[in-house]
């Protein structure tokens, strides 16, 4: 009896329209939600921050506001640029694009080093992370001096002679006495450096010639000293000693200094959460070649496909 009610119940003309109705309704259903994500992936929506931030830029380079024409003309640009880039993206023109790959991840980059800048650090924390980080800091010492030039190319073997004497007779004159004869020799550049530390005296002078200074005491002609142009004598007015500065006299540098570094923090903790996400198989080396050897190989199996002779 049951299976003839069922039977019975499927002849109905009220379940087959019912049926065929959900049917239609949930292709109609599909189709209209492909249709909207077409529609959606294929509608450019220019906001007014958009519009805003192009007259930011021109008032930026211009100075002045644009005309209508001119922010219709950069309108057209930007949407050119967004109609390009989806195209580009459909196409997959940006699978293994180099450029692409590294402006991704730079932009990557930026994102963790922007939460890193999100918070401002207090003076306690500034303070702290100086005292661990003076030496970052530490200013160091400089030293004024006049000299006296004694060219190798002038004097040939007698260059350290002439400067020896020279050193003895000038010994017991003060800085300001009137040499009617200088015994030294036109030098190229400055005859009087102020305020140089040893590391500008090493680009200048050479490094020999810097920590030969470095060691001399102001008030007195001492020497000779050489340098890469020759032999120098040098009086010494003044040295300011090396020191570590007071952390109000450069909080702000303290705190572009510890962005920076937390900026780095940041980078590189984001970094290894999305690295561990990942599988990396390396190739391993070559069994007893050495990597110059592989090196050849390769270049003379490209040599071989792209008809070459290899050098």
């Amino acid at each position: 009896m049951l299976s003839v009610a069922i039977k019975r119940w499927l002849r109905e003309p009220l379940l087959h329209f019912v049926l065929i109705g959900l049917i239609l309704f949930a292709a109609y259903g599909y189709l209209q939600s492909d249709n909207e994500s077409d529609e959606s992936s294929n509608q450019i929506v220019l906001t007014t921050d958009d519009i805003r931030q192009l007259n930011i830029y021109f008032v930026s380079q211009w100075k002045r506001p644009p005309l209508p024409e001119e922010l219709e003309a950069m309108v057209e640009d930007k949407i050119r640029e967004e109609v390009l880039y989806r195209e580009a993206l459909s196409m997959g023109l940006d699978k293994g694009d180099t450029i692409v790959k590294r402006r991704m991840a730079q932009k990557m980059q930026f994102l963790a080093e922007d939460i890193a800048a999100a918070r401002n650090p207090t003076t306690e924390e500034l303070k702290a992370w100086y005292n661990k980080n003076t030496n970052l800091f530490a200013l160091p010492s400089r030293i004024s001096f006049r000299h006296l030039y004694f060219s190798p190319d002038k004097r040939g073997q007698y260059v350290y002679g002439d400067a020896s004497k020279a050193l003895e007779k000038m010994a017991n004159e003060p800085i300001d006495s009137d040499l009617s004869e200088p015994p030294s020799d036109q030098f190229m550049f400055q005859d009087y450096y102020g305020d140089r530390t040893t590391e500008q005296l090493s680009k200048e002078f050479g490094p020999q010639f810097a920590t030969e200074v470095a060691k001399l005491k102001p008030g007195s002609w001492q020497g000779p000293v050489e340098s890469g142009y020759g032999w120098h004598l040098v009086f010494v007015d003044s040295v300011i000693p090396g020191r570590n500065p007071d952390f109000e006299e450069i909080e702000q540098d303290v705190k572009i200094a510890w962005m920076g570094e937390q900026k780095q923090k940041a980078r590189q903790e984001a970094y290894e959460k999305i690295r561990d996400k990942y599988t990396v198989l390396i190739p391993a080396p070559p069994a007893n070649r050495s990597t110059q050897q592989s090196l050849d190989h390769d270049k003379d199996q490209v040599s071989k496909l792209s008809g070459e002779v290899p050098e």
